[in-house]
């Protein structure tokens, strides 16, 4: 099958070969002869987003399940030739795609990219594999429920997203996981595990001309689903409009600690105000050095645990800063974390602050692309969330380009009301009854 597309883009002293082929298929090549290793990753367009809600926790179990055997091989076969190569091989999925990792020696990479194609286009999905993964599947999901974090965070989502499909934890809920079978991973992989759906992104000692070679040679007569000689569309994806509509929820515990989250929705990774929320997460959460950590940890003595995140998403995003603190300082707790997120819409950063936030983001953003795996994977992630390999050098201009006005605004913009988290004994439980003015 011949290549349909193919470029050069040299980005951060390095150079990407992108190629699709006429099927559809992405492929990224970054030669980098400096150790005898190459990585890959394969983004498939699916993950938790496209599950229905019914079904939750489908793409998890997609991924525990995916490499225990093809049409031809076995579980212990496929374990057996990737030892014997001393290769990895692995599955995951988040919210927005699903991934294949593999890494290996150059000398074994043809055998190992063969492998990676027969179980992405011949997965068996062995009954007995299912049933054994969607018993520690659901065993994963009662051992969350005695974890007050990710209670704390499982209620936040569900009250922020309601019926959209980032409500749901990953691993699915006892409900949904028990409804899962063979044939749905099978209706599953066959919707959306398609070459027209899919970037290979590779990084190591190859050429990007064999790379992609190869890559034809195992994927190039792989055809996306047809119908009366049309290419059949993907399924619709009919996600909710999100409307911020913020409330208290508390769930009771007899813990030692109490969890206190305030969240906010936000925008997608596509929309303004992206990099100065990543900016805004690094200020307030990241390190020891950390707004939150200094201000409510080290002078005030409130926190065992204090931090924010903002994930990002293909569609609405969501903004979240958390404490673990005593029972009996659940409410000053809240307060604090209300006062130092308030305090962003009406007090600007200094210059030093948010030369601080930008050196912390960077200096993370250019460790994070030191192997040839995390090259692979963040060609790879850009490619397959809509933003293209160009973000590489976007990025850190547009990080060093943010003013603390426009981070003002953003905060301004997003943090208003906030939806309010807790899980804690009942002493907590009984203070935030009365919250304390932020």
């Amino acid at each position: 099958m011949p290549i349909h597309q193919s470029s050069l883009h040299t980005l951060q002293n390095r150079t990407i070969h992108r190629a699709v082929l006429s099927n559809g298929m992405v492929i990224l090549v970054v030669e980098n002869p400096t150790a005898d290793i190459i990585a890959t990753r394969m983004f498939v367009q699916a993950g938790s987003r496209y599950e229905p809600l019914e079904q939750a926790g489908l793409s998890h179990l997609w991924a525990a399940v995916f490499t225990k055997g093809t049409e031809r091989l076995t579980s212990q076969q496929i374990a057996e030739r990737v030892e014997t190569m001393g290769a990895s091989l692995g599955a995951d999925s988040a919210a927005d795609y699903c991934l294949l990792s593999l890494k290996t020696v150059s000398a074994d990479y043809p055998a190992m990219l063969e492998l990676a194609a027969e179980l992405l286009r011949s997965p068996s999905f062995p009954e007995a594999e299912v049933e054994l993964e969607r018993r520690l599947a659901l065993q994963g999901i009662r051992s969350m429920k005695e974890q007050p974090f990710a209670v704390a965070n499982s209620q936040l989502r569900q009250a922020m997203y309601q019926n959209h499909p980032y409500a749901l934890p990953n691993l699915g809920t006892e409900e949904t996981v028990l409804r899962l079978d063979r044939a749905a991973l099978q209706q599953y992989h066959q919707t959306y595990f398609r070459p027209d759906n899919i970037v290979v992104s590779i990084t190591g000692r190859i050429t990007p001309e064999v790379a992609v070679q190869l890559v034809e040679q195992h994927f190039g007569d792989w055809l996306p689903p047809q119908q009366d000689g049309q290419i059949l569309p993907f399924p619709s994806l009919h996600s909710p409009a999100l409307t911020s509509r913020p409330e208290r929820i508390v769930t009771q515990r007899n813990t030692q600690q109490a969890i206190v989250m305030l969240g906010y929705l936000t925008g997608s990774v596509k929309q303004d105000g992206h990099i100065a929320l990543k900016l805004l997460s690094t200020y307030l959460g990241n390190g020891l050095s950390s707004r939150l950590f200094v201000e409510l940890r080290e002078k005030r003595g409130l926190a065992y645990e204090v931090s924010a995140f903002y994930p990002t998403r293909i569609e609405t995003s969501h903004f979240v800063a958390y404490m673990g603190t005593a029972p009996e300082n659940a409410a000053i707790a809240q307060a604090g974390l209300r006062h130092e997120v308030d305090r962003l819409c009406h007090t600007l950063l200094t210059p030093d602050e948010l030369q601080t936030a930008k050196n912390k983001l960077l200096g993370q953003y250019a460790l994070g692309k030191q192997t040839n795996a995390q090259i692979a994977q963040v060609y790879g992630w850009y490619e397959m969330m809509g933003l293209g390999i160009e973000h590489d050098e976007i990025f850190p201009q547009a990080v060093a380009a943010v003013t603390a006005e426009e981070i003002q605004q953003v905060a301004q913009q997003y943090f208003t009301e906030p939806y309010l988290s807790l899980v804690g004994p009942e002493a907590a439980v009984n203070l935030l009854e009365t919250p304390i003015a932020s």
